[in-house]
């Protein structure tokens, strides 16, 4: 896991777990009021975060995978919201910028997984 050659760092991984178990806690919560979106159904798989942790990447996918893009559309545009409520849950000297991304990788596990079944057959 490096990126442009440098390893992840500790600290990295540490910062991007703990915003991951704040935002989902502030989903599952319905803390931040989102219009249109039932953010109790909304899944954080994964928090990346920058080498100066100044942004993170929150990697997110809806229950079901359903309106994907919509849903990442909504919290692109409403991350300012997210960002303030997540500024009372953790205590940072500054804290990040927030990218919401659709994680694909459950949808690429998929498609390695049935190549593997159709090579067996």
């Amino acid at each position: 896991m490096t990126k442009l050659g440098k390893p992840i760092t500790q600290r990295q991984l540490r910062v991007g777990e703990m915003i991951k178990q704040a935002l989902s806690m502030i989903f599952i919560r319905g803390e931040a009021k989102i219009s249109e979106i039932n953010t109790k159904e909304i899944t954080v798989t994964e928090v990346r975060m920058s080498p100066d942790l100044k942004t993170a990447k929150a990697f997110v996918l809806p229950l079901g995978g359903k309106n994907s893009q919509e849903i990442i559309e909504k919290l692109k545009e409403f991350s300012f919201i997210i960002r303030k409520v997540l500024s009372k849950k953790i205590t940072m000297k500054f804290l990040p910028k927030i990218l919401f991304v659709k994680d694909e990788s459950f949808d690429y596990a998929e498609k390695i997984e049935n190549l593997i079944k159709q090579t067996n057959k």
